[in-house]
C-alpha cells in the first residue's frame, strides 16, 4: 500500500506542548483533506471522546511559540486545538472517512518510530554515561601513573657538599 502521506510531512507537524508531543487541529486538518471548522466542529460535538489529556486549547503563548502563519482574512478566530497521540487516534472515530483511517494509521506509525527513537536515545545515553564514568575512573588511574614516572625520570637532587659522580675536584 502506498504511504498516502509521508513520515516526514507527519514528523514535521509535531510539536512539544505542556510536555506532551501533539499536532494542531490546522495541521491535522491538512493531512486529513478538511477544513479546520469541519475537524474542531466534530470534536466539539463528541466531549466525551476528547477529555483534556486527548486534546487542550493552546495558550496565546504557546501558539505564537508555535509561529504558526496566519490566514488570509487577518487571524485566527480561536485559538487552536493540540492533540495528543490518543487524541488523534480518536479522531478516526469522529472523521468518518477512509482517507481519515489512512492518515490516523501513517500518523500511529510516526509516533510509535518516535518512542522507539526515545528508547533508543535513553539505551543510547545510559552506555555513554557507564563509558564515561570508566573513563574517569581510568582517568585517575592514569594520572597516577604519569606522575610516577615524572618523578621516576626526574634526576635526584643535587647537594652542593658532595661532587657529582664522575667529577674529580
Amino acid at each position: 500500500m502506498a504511504e498516502i502521506i509521508s513520515v516526514v510531512a507527519v514528523e514535521r507537524k509535531i510539536y512539544y506542548i505542556r510536555g506532551r508531543k501533539v499536532i494542531l487541529d490546522e495541521d491535522l486538518a491538512r493531512l486529513y483533506a478538511v477544513e479546520t471548522k469541519y475537524l474542531t466542529r466534530q470534536v466539539r460535538r463528541n466531549p466525551e471522546r476528547f477529555p483534556e489529556d486527548f486534546q487542550f486549547q493552546l495558550t496565546k503563548e504557546e501558539f505564537l511559540r508555535c509561529q504558526k502563519v496566519t490566514s488570509k482574512r487577518g487571524g485566527r478566530r480561536y485559538l487552536p486545538y493540540a492533540f495528543t497521540e490518543q487524541g488523534i487516534a480518536m479522531l478516526s472515530s469522529v472523521l468518518n472517512s477512509k482517507r481519515a483511517i489512512l492518515v490516523n494509521i501513517q500518523i500511529m506509525r510516526v509516533f510509535v518510530k518516535l518512542r522507539e527513537v526515545l528508547i533508543q536515545n535513553k539505551e543510547f545515553t545510559g552506555k555513554l554515561c557507564e563509558l564515561e564514568r570508566r573513563i574517569d575512573k581510568h582517568d585517575a588511574e592514569i594520572r597516577v601513573i604519569f606522575e610516577a614516572i615524572k618523578q621516576l625520570l626526574e634526576p635526584p637532587p643535587v647537594e652542593e657538599n658532595k661532587p657529582a659522580i664522575g667529577f674529580r675536584s
